[in-house]
């Protein structure tokens, strides 16, 4: 994945990890999803579970055997005393064999039938073919039975576009084996869990709303400035004339602003010490002429020369010429380390009179005994003038303007 993401922009990144993260809660709700229906129905099989114990404690204490006529008359006789029955779908008896004995849908819900049927006899009248015919839990029942599982099976059917719980347990009981099945509408347990996918899909198109918004927020006021920028410093770089949308970037007033319009300043400025340092080098180039024109014309003066007196003259000449270069050089150099250490110095509030008042002193103090030179400085009063610059820096100025002037007066 770091190979994958190192290769792709800002936004693309953005939507790549959450194209991760809304794949991954996916997977989570799926098996969330599963958890719930699994909770759902291991509840169901809890009650199914003690309704069938109930059951099968009270075919035990009435002695009833597992056969057709025993649990009909069963049910019919116990039915009041059954009241959990009512919330089953259905309740279906097996023997040993897995053969029907009994199922309560063949219980008549009218109480003067209940009292006709058990007053007459004979294992017959309580049959129901139509129960007797095999069930649709027949393969569940036939796993179970090859099983010989103790333990209550519980699991989920779909049954003509309606879900079930159904159960199924073993019965031994005073030498009678058999089986058990509940059978419980499960729709509710689909409404909730259809409930929660509902639920989740909103959320997750919600989600995947607030990325695209948040996302066409990211590329169009934060990425593509920044894009400008970049395009803005390659046009420097390669010194194009191509245009750019930074003078946009410049009028905005929070962090991608102050940038533009410091690496805008920080342009400014480099210019300017270019465009400096160009004319430093024509300057020198112009100064540097002229003693070069002396000294060529004077050595070939002095190779054709036998006066002695011409030729130390020549010579002086090109030292003269020599020691110029030099001191424009030098001076050349000065001036460039001095812009270096400039551009490395910050600015402060600085007193301009008081500097030049100090500058004039020591120059008073060193001129006025060898040359009789006085300065005067002249100022309106008391009043301060106030200029930001480096201390130093505005000496050294003040200095080379009055050294010039003595040395040319």
């Amino acid at each position: 994945m770091g190979k994958i993401l190192k290769n792709l922009s800002i936004l693309q990144k953005f939507l790549f990890i959450n194209l991760v993260v809304f794949i991954f809660i996916i997977i989570i709700t799926f098996f969330y999803l599963g958890a719930i229906q699994k909770n759902l129905i291991n509840e169901k099989q809890k009650n199914h579970t003690n309704i069938i114990n109930q059951t099968i404690l009270n075919l035990e204490k009435s002695n009833i055997k597992l056969s057709e006529y025993g649990i009909s008359e069963f049910l019919f006789s116990k039915r009041s005393r059954f009241p959990y029955f009512e919330k089953l779908d259905r309740v279906i008896f097996f023997d040993d064999s897995l053969n029907w004995i009994g199922d309560t849908r063949s219980i008549p819900s009218s109480t003067l039938l209940v009292e006709e049927l058990t007053q007459q006899s004979g294992e017959d009248n309580f049959n129901n073919q139509e129960n007797k015919n095999e069930t649709i839990f027949d393969e569940d029942l036939n796993k179970y039975y090859l099983s010989r599982s103790e333990k209550s099976l519980t699991n989920l059917k779909k049954i003509q576009e309606q879900f079930f719980v159904f159960s199924i347990m073993n019965v031994n009981y005073l030498n009678n084996k058999g089986y058990i099945l509940i059978s419980e509408n499960a729709d509710n347990i689909i409404a909730q869990i259809e409930e929660r996918e509902n639920f989740i899909i909103r959320t997750a198109f919600v989600i995947l709303l607030v990325i695209l918004i948040f996302s066409y927020v990211l590329n169009r006021y934060f990425l593509k400035p920044i894009k400008n920028l970049v395009a803005y410093t390659k046009i420097i770089k390669d010194k194009s004339n191509e245009k750019t949308d930074i003078e946009r970037v410049k009028t905005r007033n929070d962090e991608l602003g102050i940038l533009s319009r410091s690496l805008d300043e920080m342009t400014s400025e480099l210019n300017k010490r270019i465009a400096t340092a160009e004319n430093y080098s024509t300057d020198l180039l112009h100064e540097i002429r002229n003693p070069l024109a002396s000294l060529k014309s004077a050595s070939e003066i002095i190779s054709k020369t036998d006066d002695k007196k011409k030729s130390e003259k020549l010579i002086n000449i090109v030292s003269h010429d020599v020691e110029r270069i030099e001191r424009l050089i030098t001076d050349y150099s000065q001036m460039l380390k001095d812009e270096a250490v400039i551009s490395k110095e910050t600015m402060k509030k600085i007193d301009i009179k008081e500097i030049a008042g100090s500058v004039v002193d020591d120059f008073n103090n060193i001129y006025n005994s060898k040359r009789k030179i006085q300065i005067k400085l002249k100022s309106n009063g008391s009043e301060n003038y106030f200029i930001l610059g480096i201390n130093n820096r505005i000496e050294q100025i003040i200095a080379n303007l009055l050294e010039n002037s003595i040395s040319f007066s």
